[in-house]
């Protein structure tokens, strides 16, 4: 070879160590970045050229040095690939603990709380207190003084848990235009990385770390897949749908219900709609009964993949109707009887089914006393026509419980204390016609707080008393809280494990890193020094060689 040839071969040694040596200064300034993947330089050898071909076993070649072929990125597919369908799962499992949690405080068990408990308990005494003197002014205004306090309490757990449901709503909102933005960008990442890596000499690393750090946020709302082609354009899959596919986002969008508000997600491209007078879709619920973006009757499954992602898990724990009594019942939410109603609509949402447990308790405690008090009037008009025992100027037995509005069933949202009664408990005079005391009646109100014929739903078999309802219901919540928090916590050791391994691969090392500088420090110098020894070379051959 030339010496000029070798001035060649040096040069690209200082090409390549230089651009190597930038590769590795931006992995240590990018050390710190969210997604950021680690790059690496790849290096090969420059085409050989050959001087001649001979019968030998070698032909003569010269090498014309080394060539920066591409920045590169590691990662692992498969990593990539089990840490998002983790995340996921984390994700879906974090949501449930936290709605099991927030309903734990809801219910009062906390010194925050409602202390619904507390309300249960002084009814129960009141009761007693009054069967022991039923005439008293004072143990009757206690009576009906703790009934008011025990239904304003209940409102309040009732209507915090509606509340909660809003909140879950607002969340399912939030989601849904993450997934959206997410779907568009990486659409646009596509097209921007196709462009730039069509003539096969660039390579666009960080618009690549941007699109799977979307796609590592995107796994945490649902389940994904995803495949990238021959041109490097990944196309999307969202819940078994096309997401993003061939230039085109699938948008999901949202239907409201126009009784609770609730958003429904549903896929625009999949829906059939309505128009109105002008000419505007309107989406309706059975338009988009085909196109929801999950099945939520799904048994709930990791073997299945069903339980993946915030917003399936928000959507599960919010319900989609606010719950009462009845649909323990299997009523379903038009109050018709529908058979397995309660287990396939009630059950699987958190919020819903402590709704519908807690409802029950109220309409229980509520319908009985009523009952008492309607029944003793009924016996002290059978033995005393014309008694106005415990009627009220109409005639009618007084009523401890009413209703605010006129609706089907006793429901802690429509339930109001008699205010006739608020205002004079002792019109409750509980003194028959005779002067005696009315102690049938206060057998019934205790006999009514002792009794063990309630359950929870009708998974469970033990019958229970008021007093134990409560306790149980309370139980139940902490169970399943300490079953989710345990699953949660398993999940995120598997996650964070799975994410370790991830990071120890794509993640910037930067003792790695400095030994990369050194040793492409070295090999600049190397180079630098090759070139010198070959221009002393051709120095020496020009001034002393070219004299003579």
């Amino acid at each position: 070879m030339s010496l000029f040839g070798s001035l060649y071969v040096g040069v690209s040694g200082l090409q390549t160590s230089n651009n190597a040596l930038n590769t590795t200064a931006h992995n240590m300034s990018n050390l710190d970045t969210e997604g950021y993947t680690r790059q690496q330089v790849a290096q090969g050898t420059r085409t050989y050229v050959t001087i001649s071909k001979s019968q030998s076993t070698s032909w003569q070649q010269l090498g014309l040095g080394v060539n920066y072929s591409q920045t590169r990125q590691v990662r692992d597919y498969f990593l990539d690939l089990n840490y998002r369908r983790e995340s996921g799962r984390n994700a879906f499992y974090d949501v449930s603990t936290s709605a099991l949690e927030e309903i734990e405080y809801i219910l009062g068990e906390s010194n925050e709380g409602h202390e619904f408990s507390v309300s249960l308990s002084n009814l129960w005494t009141a009761v007693e207190e009054l069967s022991k003197d039923p005439t008293s002014s004072v143990n009757q205004n206690l009576f009906v003084t703790r009934s008011y306090e025990f239904l304003t309490r209940a409102g309040a757990v009732y209507t915090s848990l509606c509340e909660y449901q809003d909140n879950l709503n607002r969340t399912v909102q939030t989601d849904v235009d993450k997934i959206n933005s997410y779907a568009q960008e990486i659409e646009a990442l596509n097209e921007k990385i196709v462009g730039i890596e069509a003539g096969d000499v660039e390579h666009a690393n960080d618009l690549r770390d941007r699109r799977n750090y979307l796609l590592d946020e995107l796994a945490k709302l649902g389940n994904i897949s995803y495949k990238e082609d021959m041109v490097g354009y990944v196309s999307v899959q969202f819940e078994g749908v096309d997401l993003v596919k061939g230039g085109l986002v699938n948008e999901v969008a949202l239907y409201t219900d126009p009784k609770t508000g609730f958003y429904t997600p549903y896929w625009v491209m999949l829906a059939d709609f309505d128009y109105d007078e002008d000419g505007q879709p309107v989406a309706t619920e059975e338009g988009i009964a085909s196109a929801k973006v999950f099945n939520l009757t799904q048994k709930i499954s990791s073997d299945l993949n069903t339980d993946i992602g915030s917003l399936k898990g928000t959507l599960l724990a919010r319900g989609d109707h606010r719950a009462t009594f009845s649909e323990i019942k299997d009523i379903n939410k038009d109050g018709e009887y529908e058979e397995g109603w309660y287990n396939s609509n009630v059950a699987e949402s958190i919020v819903m089914n402590i709704e519908a447990e807690f409802d029950q308790l109220i309409n229980a405690v509520v319908t009985k006393i009523n009952g008492i008090l309607a029944n003793a009037a009924e016996r002290e008009e059978q033995r005393n026509p014309g008694s106005d025992y415990l009627r009220d100027e109409n005639g009618d037995p007084y009523q401890l419980f009413e209703k605010s509005v006129d609706e089907e069933g006793w429901t802690v949202s429509n339930l109001v204390i008699n205010m006739e009664l608020r205002q004079n408990p002792s019109l409750l005079t509980f003194r028959l016609g005779d002067h005696s005391e009315d102690q049938k009646t206060m057998e019934e109100l205790k006999a009514a707080f002792e009794e063990k014929i309630y359950t929870l739903n009708p998974n469970v078999e033990t019958p229970v008393s008021f007093r134990d309802y409560y306790k149980n219901l309370v139980s139940q919540v902490a169970n399943a809280g300490s079953v989710f928090r345990a699953i949660q916590d398993s999940q995120t050791v598997a996650t964070d494990a799975i994410l370790n391994a991830r990071e120890q691969i794509v993640g910037v090392s930067s003792d790695e890193e400095l030994q990369n500088m050194i040793m492409f420090q070295n090999a600049y110098n190397a180079s630098s020094r090759y070139i010198n020894v070959v221009s002393e070379m051709l120095e020496h051959i020009l001034t002393q060689l070219g004299r003579g």
